[in-house]
C-alpha cells in the first residue's frame, strides 16, 4: 500500500470514529471461579453511533451487564479486563485513563442506569442530598439549577418530585426506584446513557411510559443510548440496531428491523418464538431448548450454541464460527446460514 493509500485509509477510519460515541475493540473479560477462569465477554467488537439507540439482547447471565461495565472500564473483582480498547467520540481510551478521569467521565459523560435501582441510592442519605452529593463530586456550580433540573425529570417520569427529593431509598417503591436511577443518569446531561435491564421493575403500563419518555428525551437531546435487555419486544420498540448477545459473544447484529425479519442465528430465532403472541393462542410462544450455558460450555472449541442448537452438524463443534458479513450491516456467526430449524 502506498503512503498516499495509507493516509486516505487513517482518514476514512478517523472519520467513522469521530461518528461513533464509542468504539470498543477486542473486549475480553474473564472471571476467576474455583473451576478456573470463565471469560464472560470474548472478543467482543461493538459500535454506538452518536445519537442512536442500540439494543443489547441476550438471556440472563449472557454478559450483557459484564459489557457495558468493561465498557466503562468498572468490571469488579473477581472479574478482570484482559484486554481492548474503548475509543469516547474517536479520541481517548477509556481503559487507558487514570482512576480520576474515569470517575469524571462516568457521570458527566456517560450515565448509567442498574438494573436494581437501589443498589445506586445511598440508604442514608436523603434522594435531595445524593443529587447536590453527585453535582460536588462533579464540580457543579450552580446547584440550584441542579436541582430544579431534578424535579423536572422525576415529573416527565411521573413522579411527584418534591416528595421523592425528600426521600429516603426505602420509602420509595421499587418502580419510582428505577426512576429515580434513570434520574441520576440523566441529570447531570451525559450524553451516552447505559440503560441496563431498567423498565424490569415496572408494571407494563408504567414501563410503556416510561420507555415513551426516554425515546422523547433521546430525541430532544441527541443521546447515544446503550439499551440492555432480555425482552426483545423493548429492544424491537426503541433501537434501531441490535446486538444479539450469548455465553460472552455476539452472535448476530444489525439493523433492528433487518435482524427482527430476517433473522438468521438459531438463537435469536430462538428468542422471537419465545415472545408470547397478544392475539392468537399464548401456548403458540415456544421456550428456547436446553440449559444456558455453564463453565463446560465455554471450554469447548466450537459454536457455544451447539448443546442447543437444532440445525448443528460436526462442524459446529470443531470450530468457533466468526461474525461474518451477510448484508450490508447485517453480520451472523453461524456456519448454517440460511439452514433453518
Amino acid at each position: 500500500m502506498t503512503n498516499a493509500s495509507s493516509a486516505n485509509m487513517e482518514n476514512v477510519i478517523e472519520e467513522k470514529n469521530q461518528d461513533m460515541a464509542i468504539s470498543a475493540r477486542n473486549i475480553n473479560v474473564v472471571y476467576s471461579t474455583p473451576t478456573g477462569q470463565i471469560p464472560a465477554v470474548r472478543n467482543v467488537d461493538i459500535d454506538l453511533p452518536k445519537g442512536s439507540i442500540t439494543g443489547i439482547i441476550g438471556e440472563s447471565g449472557s454478559g450483557k451487564s459484564t459489557l457495558i461495565m468493561a465498557i466503562m472500564n468498572a468490571v469488579t473483582k473477581p472479574g478482570k479486563i484482559e484486554s481492548g480498547s474503548v475509543i469516547l467520540d474517536g479520541k481517548e481510551d477509556m481503559l487507558k485513563l487514570s482512576t480520576e478521569q474515569q470517575r469524571k467521565i462516568r457521570g458527566k459523560k456517560i450515565g448509567f442506569v442498574f438494573q436494581a435501582a437501589q443498589n445506586s441510592l445511598n440508604p442514608l442519605r436523603r434522594v435531595g442530598q445524593q443529587i447536590l452529593d453527585l453535582g460536588r463530586s462533579h464540580d457543579v456550580k450552580d446547584l440550584r439549577a441542579l436541582i430544579k433540573y431534578a424535579k423536572e425529570l422525576l415529573m416527565r417520569l411521573g413522579l411527584d418530585a418534591d416528595r421523592v427529593l425528600a426521600s429516603y431509598q426505602h420509602e420509595l417503591s421499587g418502580g419510582m426506584r428505577q426512576r429515580v436511577g434513570i434520574m441520576f443518569a440523566l441529570v447531570l446531561n451525559a450524553d451516552i446513557v447505559f440503560l441496563d435491564e431498567s423498565t424490569t421493575a415496572l408494571d407494563m403500563l408504567s414501563q410503556a411510559s416510561v420507555l415513551e419518555i426516554i425515546r422523547e428525551l433521546q430525541k430532544e437531546k441527541k443521546l447515544t443510548i446503550a439499551l440492555v435487555s432480555h425482552d426483545i419486544g423493548v429492544i424491537a420498540d426503541l433501537s434501531e440496531r441490535i446486538e444479539i448477545f450469548y455465553a460472552g459473544e455476539i452472535v448476530e447484529e444489525g439493523k433492528t428491523d433487518d435482524v427482527l425479519a430476517n433473522p438468521q442465528h438459531p438463537y435469536t430465532r430462538g428468542l422471537i418464538r419465545a415472545i408470547p403472541k397478544i392475539s392468537g393462542d399464548i401456548d403458540s410462544a415456544e421456550p428456547l431448548k436446553g440449559a444456558s450455558p455453564d463453565y463446560k460450555t465455554y471450554q469447548q472449541p466450537g459454536c457455544l450454541f451447539y448443546d442447543r442448537c437444532p440445525i448443528r452438524t460436526d462442524e459446529c463443534l470443531k470450530k468457533r464460527p466468526d461474525l461474518t458479513h451477510i448484508g450490508k450491516s447485517h453480520k451472523v456467526a453461524c456456519f448454517r446460514v440460511g439452514v433453518h430449524d
